[in-house]
């Protein structure tokens, strides 16, 4: 039954409640959602909703920062559970749409965030060596959150018309336009409050430290690209040495994608890696995790790449094959790989630092069609 949605039978929760549906609040934990919530839950009926025929939801991504979860339950649960509000938490259950979804919890009485299902955007990521990509549109919260959102939905409205509240705030109203453009759900008219109550970032900070006596941060994964462009970096990096363990796991992330393609860097020009200064105790702590991370078996694998062209000479994507050679201690997959590539008169480059070993067969070409070829050592087995 592959892609079926699985509802959990709830005490108080009957399918009645999908009958009368017509509102739905997407809630991503950060500070403008929050906040909306928050306010709305003073005067439900002067905020034009009936909680009787609304659903909040939640989609668990899997990679959500501790203090995200702890002021979630411990402020804004019980503020739920005190107004009886229907609070739907999902996540997919594995790469591909064919897979489905799980319904994590479907309750007016929720007990605890549910942070992760059965497939979270890391293994996606680790699954193939890459990170987040900055260009273009932002595909993991599509696949992540949007898809997994819509599905649901579908489901539970049957074609009805419905409104979708959505919580971008007054700085960015421009996300607003996307949202209406690139929406395809049939009877669906999208609402943006805090941009109706011209509440941009600062007023929803404000109100919620006012409101709980907290700071209440962004809220987006661990190994999110899109701190950079959010002029967010300072406050991400701090985040990063409050939590090293954390760092460490996001740098093995990024170090087995640069491994696998030297371009993959977490911030575009910028790697993580290169943020951290050594000789710095924090920053060296996390560091130090990181190293822990790499004892672990390592894989040597040849990479093959093709830059393709349409028949239109336009640009198509990328395809990449990576096959599995070996299984070892780093140092001993540096030294196979030296041995073979020698012989050869090739190359290898070498990071003494953190043990990688990477030699090239064919190095890319300028113009398209290219072949690009190579060797490399990259953690993961």
């Amino acid at each position: 039954m592959s892609g079926t949605v699985y509802a959990p039978a709830l005490p108080g929760l009957t399918t009645a409640d999908n009958d009368s549906l017509d509102t739905v609040i997407n809630w991503g934990l950060g500070a403008d959602s929050t906040a909306y919530l928050a306010r709305m839950l003073t005067d439900p009926a002067a905020h034009g909703i009936d909680l009787d025929r609304t659903a909040v939801l939640y989609m668990a991504t899997g990679s959500e920062w501790p203090e995200t979860r702890l002021l979630v339950e411990e402020f804004m649960l019980p503020l739920l559970r005190e107004h009886g509000v229907r609070f739907v938490q999902l996540a997919r259950n594995g790469h591909l749409a064919a897979d489905g979804i799980t319904v994590l919890d479907d309750s007016r009485h929720p007990e605890r965030l549910h942070a992760r299902g059965a497939w979270t955007l890391w293994d996606e990521m680790e699954s193939v060596g890459t990170v987040p990509q900055q260009a273009g549109t932002r595909k993991c919260s599509l696949r992540a959150k949007g898809d997994v959102g819509d599905r649901w939905i579908t489901s539970a409205m049957g074609g009805r018309g419905f409104r979708q509240i959505i919580g971008f705030n007054a700085d960015e109203a421009g996300r607003c336009l996307k949202d209406q453009a690139n929406s395809k759900l049939s009877g669906r008219r999208g609402e943006f409050p805090l941009v109706e109550w011209e509440w941009g970032r600062r007023e929803v900070e404000d109100y919620l430290l006012k409101r709980f006596g907290v700071h209440w941060p962004k809220s987006y994964c661990t190994f999110c690209c899109y701190p950079i462009s959010m002029g967010s970096l300072p406050a991400h990096m701090e985040r990063m040495r409050a939590h090293p363990e954390i760092a460490g796991e996001v740098l093995r992330l990024e170090y087995t994608a640069m491994s696998l393609n030297p371009n993959a860097r977490l911030y575009g020009k910028k790697s993580l890696l290169e943020l951290f200064d050594p000789d710095q105790p924090r920053d060296r702590a996390c560091l130090d995790a990181f190293q822990r991370e790499l004892d672990t078996p390592w894989a040597l694998y040849r990479v093959r790449r093709l830059f393709l062209l349409a028949a239109d000479g336009g640009r198509r994507p990328v395809m990449r094959s990576t096959e599995q050679l070996d299984i070892g201690r780093p140092r001993q997959l540096a030294q196979r790989l030296t041995a073979v590539s020698h012989r050869h008169g090739i190359d290898v480059e070498r990071d003494h630092g953190y043990g990688r070993a990477r030699a090239w067969l064919r190095h890319r070409g300028e113009t398209r069609p290219i072949i690009g070829r190579g060797r490399y050592s990259g953690v993961g087995s």
